[in-house]
């Protein structure tokens, strides 16, 4: 991962943490029922999740009680507007930033002495069968203070009250009491401590539960998308919803999508836009065994790209190039079929979200379109950074620095 560290591509905007908010986390971490890190230094991110962490206790998902019940942890108002790198769910991003702005000021005054722990709480204690993840609707988002700096407060607040009855001014003890309770939490009187609950409605969303779920309900009829073959095989067996219910590798699904005009393509505008080139890079990249060149410069440079493209097998080179030659061919007949000549995965690749849907429903068919035929290594690296990381450890050096450097031009 050096390349992408160096590059400022890997988890840059990460939060250190160490000194006295590592013993803050794991006040939160017992609170929510999990065991205390033993490290001393991590990082962390808009949500509280730290890949340090999540090595440590193996378990990518250590903050979640769960499938059903995922948990936050803020402990620096530095987490406002920051990444949340691994979402359990495509709108924590969206969740975090609702938090920030409706009790930002709070949350900056409570973390100068006090940790915060989120129930993201959808009223589902935990899932039993895989269509249970439309149970979605509105999270209520509560919050709960270490250390009960809030009650702790109302402690105050009432010495304060009792101080002032009668004669209790002369009460040495009740004296105590104050400086006791002022000298360990400092005096509260002022501070407004109170978080109070959120409510946070759901629409389309992409949840890691049961292997990977779309679930798509603002469109035409609601579609429901498994990543895991296990758990699509278990889903249609339900009959009690009226939802259309796909694999994510399901030819069906491409045409399902394009019919609810969710996604559409133009082969004809796609052929000339950079992204059309990054994916026929990437393709060319799969096909290049022991080159005498560096793939990074045989993807730059036009004149190595051709001479390795001529050396390959005929199937391979029509593959690559299949969109083109479609293309071609369509300049003299229009009796050629796309399926005849494109690749199937390149055909898929070269789909975009339809132009009608919103901007956040853009951005999650977008993750689905990667999930669907990841190659281009750009939108790859946007949508969905996880997948990404794991094919780029195993990829050539030559191609690692191609790729950084495409992805560095882009942003």
């Amino acid at each position: 991962m050096e390349k992408l560290i160096e590059a400022n591509l890997y988890k840059s905007e990460l939060i250190p943490v160490s000194g006295k908010l590592v013993e803050r986390y794991n006040k939160c971490l017992i609170k929510l029922g999990f065991k205390p890190t033993k490290l001393k230094n991590f990082l962390i991110d808009g949500i509280g999740w730290s890949p340090e962490i999540a090595e440590e206790k193996e378990d990518l998902h250590y903050l979640n009680n769960g499938d059903a019940n995922p948990h936050g942890i803020v402990i620096s108002p530095l987490q406002k507007g920051k990444p949340v790198y691994l979402p359990f769910h495509t709108f924590d991003r969206d969740m975090m930033k609702y938090v920030f702005k409706i009790h930002g000021h709070k949350i900056k005054d409570i973390t100068r002495d006090c940790a915060i722990c989120i129930d993201f709480d959808q009223d589902i204690d935990v899932f039993y069968e895989p269509l249970d993840v439309l149970k979605y609707n509105k999270v209520n988002i509560h919050f709960h203070l270490m250390n009960n700096l809030d009650a702790i407060q109302e402690e105050q607040l009432e010495l304060i009250e009792t101080f002032k009855r009668d004669n209790n001014f002369i009460d040495e003890n009740l004296h105590k009491k104050l400086l006791d309770s002022a000298k360990k939490y400092g005096d509260l009187r002022e501070r407004d401590l109170e978080l109070h609950e959120l409510q946070f409605t759901t629409d389309s969303f992409y949840t890691r539960a049961f292997g990977g779920v779309y679930i798509l309900r603002d469109f035409i009829s609601p579609i429901v998308v498994f990543e895991d073959e296990k758990w699509h095989k278990e889903a249609i067996k339900d009959t009690n919803h009226d939802i259309f219910i796909f694999h994510i590798h399901q030819k069906e699904l491409m045409v399902k999508l394009r019919d609810h005009m969710i996604i559409e393509y133009n082969l004809e505008k796609e052929v000339n836009t950079d992204r059309y080139e990054r994916i026929k890079k990437y393709e060319m990249s799969q096909y290049l065994n022991k080159p005498e060149h560096l793939i990074k410069d045989i993807l730059s440079n036009p004149i190595l790209f051709k001479s390795y493209l001529n050396k390959l097998k005929i199937d391979d080179r029509k593959k690559i190039m299949s969109v083109e030659r479609y293309l071609e061919k369509l300049e003299t007949s229009n009796q050629y079929k796309i399926a005849d000549i494109v690749d199937p995965k390149i055909f898929e690749a070269l789909h975009k979200p339809h132009s009608s849907l919103e901007a956040k429903h853009q951005d999650l068919i977008w993750k689905l379109l990667v999930n669907v035929a990841p190659k281009d290594v750009l939108y790859w690296y946007w949508y969905d950074k996880e997948s990404f990381y794991k094919s780029y450890e195993n990829w050539d050096e030559s191609l690692k620095e191609w790729v950084v450097e495409t992805i560095s031009n882009n942003i």
